[in-house]
């Protein structure tokens, strides 16, 4: 699944349970499941890093950096890090489960655009309910 809609997904988590500390356990939870519906990535990691640094910024200042939505997709997006850091890897292998279980990630399935569509109305509808409060 690509950052945009890990955000996204966060977001909407977080919406929903209104806790920052059930949305911070929701993130993680939400991008492991995501992570096995079968998807095509976005070849560009430039795009998806920006697109990820803009969208939970703008979570931030619309709803505030420490709000349930924002620290759900900060959280949700937290586990791609290690694709993009130099992190520690024990045994050889990635840190977060979803990254080293063999065949979790399965190809084909939702393309990308239709992954940046969906998290664009997400993103948008938990914007909006930001915006309205």
């Amino acid at each position: 699944m690509i950052v945009s809609l890990h955000i996204a997904t966060g977001a909407a988590g977080g919406a929903l349970v209104r806790s920052p500390v059930a949305a911070a356990a929701l993130g993680p939870v939400l991008h492991f499941f995501g992570d096995r519906m079968p998807h095509e990535d976005i070849d560009s990691r430039r795009f998806e890093v920006q697109c990820g640094v803009v969208g939970l910024l703008t979570l931030a200042v619309v709803r505030g950096p420490f709000d349930a939505a924002t620290v759900g997709a900060l959280t949700a997006a937290a586990p791609d890090l290690e694709h993009i850091l130099p992190l520690p890897r024990p045994g050889g292998r990635k840190l977060f489960p979803s990254h080293r279980i063999p065949g979790w990630h399965r190809p084909g399935g939702i393309s990308a655009n239709a992954q940046l569509l969906i998290a664009g109305v997400l993103f948008g509808a938990v914007l909006a309910s930001g915006l309205r409060r």
